[in-house]
């Protein structure tokens, strides 16, 4: 055997258990690596969940730091903070815009500004809701550049519609000749039918800027989503999911329902057969053909002098060419037992008489305007200017007349009670809007001098909060947004 090729073979062999014991040091090294990184990360982990868990539970106080720390901005909500618990949904808000305010242009932006403000104040990220939100404005062409100036920066989505059909297409000749001028505003009345559009919502609340939102109305939401189930009859009217139905009517149970309305006995004459609806306030199902079944019916265009539309007796009446009377056609008619009136006492609250006589010292007299509708309850109407303001989830600023024009409403009245309420609510809003949001002064409401310094109004202070001089609208003092018009991010 040749000596040196042993000796080589051992050299070689040598050569390879030194290599061996390297890789199997590097694989230990790498070993111990990789359980030390996954420890770490295990621990942040755990301790990053522990913080999100801490913060969750910290955002049910509802306090006015999540307020502060709430942006919205060019049509979107936004929110700064991340210890909010997940929305059961968003809803949509809408508003339409039909054309420019020729006096008093307060009505658009400070009624807009306090409607979303009042929104937001009942929504999740304020309130026990389980809704977020997010603000739409239906605007006609015509009123385009206002509107986008007024509420683009106040977090509206500006939708520029036109109405859903042309006036030179309306197949009735008295339909089409009497539109124009039928109502407020006409056949642009019509572009709130594009609320029915915004398809990435469940459920849209359509709301005219002259309203307030007192309370969540996550009933309403609820029972559209889920049904009137055991869970939501736990709530107060059990049998109609927590939700003050007119004249206590049981909620219809077999088939979904897809709107919520009040109507306009305000408006109602005897002889009439249906009431309108009330045209500031529909909670509605989004749905692209209930839209294309609205356009088929203004198309066609059969409303009639004596009948209203389809002769069925939905007209006429004030703005029943339009709005108010199109939609109780669909619901009450074409589509019975899918839409539902509310109790206008607790929602749409206008502090109207219910009856067709004068009230003299909160003494009422008449018959029931809703018995116009319902004989057998002739002389049964609750008179909702005594209901008590906490148990109303919306208003409508139309009897009481507007708040941003300073009525004191201080008249030992049934309806002026109310309506004062009303307004100290909605100037309530307003300060928590500019202090909370805008990180405005707060000022002690007893302190007339520090009130007039920092806000310029002493009118009625523990009323109007600092943003009157004086009464009339002449005596307002509009809102100015922070940042020269544009809602800045509040850190």
């Amino acid at each position: 055997m040749n000596i040196n090729s042993r000796r080589g073979t051992k050299q070689s062999a040598a050569r390879h258990h030194s290599h061996l014991d390297r890789c199997i040091q590097l694989f230990l090294l790498s070993t111990a690596a990789i359980i030390v990184i996954a420890y770490y990360y295990f621990i942040s982990s755990t301790a990053l969940q522990s913080t999100a868990a801490t913060k969750t539970s910290g955002d049910h106080k509802h306090d006015n730091d999540e307020l502060r720390n709430h942006n919205i901005r060019g049509g979107t909500n936004e929110v700064t903070t991340t210890n909010i618990q997940e929305a059961k949904a968003t809803i949509g808000y809408a508003i339409t815009v039909s054309g420019c305010p020729k006096t008093n242009a307060s009505g658009m932006l400070d009624g807009a500004a306090v409607l979303k403000h009042s929104i937001h104040l009942n929504s999740i990220h304020s309130s026990s809701s389980q809704y977020d939100y997010q603000m739409y404005a239906l605007v006609h062409p015509s009123a385009e550049s206002c509107a986008t100036l007024q509420l683009a920066p106040l977090g509206y989505q500006i939708l520029v519609r036109d109405v859903p059909v042309p006036l030179q297409e309306i197949e009735g000749d008295y339909l089409r000749n009497k539109v124009p001028k039928n109502g407020c505003c006409g056949d642009k009345e019509f572009v709130k039918l594009h609320a029915y559009t915004l398809m990435e919502h469940p459920v849209v609340v359509h709301l005219d800027l002259d309203t307030l939102v007192l309370k969540p109305m996550d009933a309403l939401y609820d029972v559209m989503m889920d049904g009137v189930t055991t869970h939501t009859a736990t709530k107060k009217n059990k049998n109609n999911g927590g939700i003050d139905v007119a004249f206590n009517d049981p909620m219809p149970q077999q088939q979904p329902i897809n709107a919520f309305f009040t109507r306009d006995y305000n408006m109602a004459h005897p002889g009439m057969k249906h009431a309108g609806v009330q045209g500031g306030f529909l909670v509605l199902r989004p749905s692209m053909e209930v839209y294309e079944e609205f356009r088929e019916i203004i198309r066609k265009g059969d409303f009639r002098q004596n009948g209203g539309w389809g002769g069925m007796g939905f007209g006429p009446f004030y703005g029943s060419m339009t709005f108010q009377g199109i939609i109780p056609y669909f619901y009450d008619y074409l589509h019975p037992g899918t839409g539902v009136e509310l109790d206008p006492c607790t929602y749409n609250n206008m502090a109207h008489n219910p009856r067709d006589k004068p009230t003299r010292n909160d003494v009422v007299s008449g018959n029931c305007r809703n018995g116009y509708n319902r004989p057998e309850l002739n002389d049964e109407c609750e008179d909702c200017r005594s209901r008590p303001i906490g148990e109303i989830f919306t208003t409508h600023f139309t009897l009481c007349q507007k708040p941003w024009e300073c009525h004191a409403q201080d008249g030992d009245r049934i309806q002026e009670r109310l309506c004062r309420k009303f307004h100290g609510e909605w100037y309530r809003v307003r300060e928590d809007l500019e202090t909370s949001m805008w990180k405005r002064g707060v000022v002690d409401l007893a302190d007339t001098d520090e009130m007039t310094k920092v806000r310029g109004g002493r009118f009625q202070p523990q009323q109007f909060r600092g943003f009157c001089k004086g009464p009339g609208a002449n005596g307002y003092i509009p809102i100015t947004l922070p940042d020269s018009g544009v809602l800045v991010k509040v850190t």
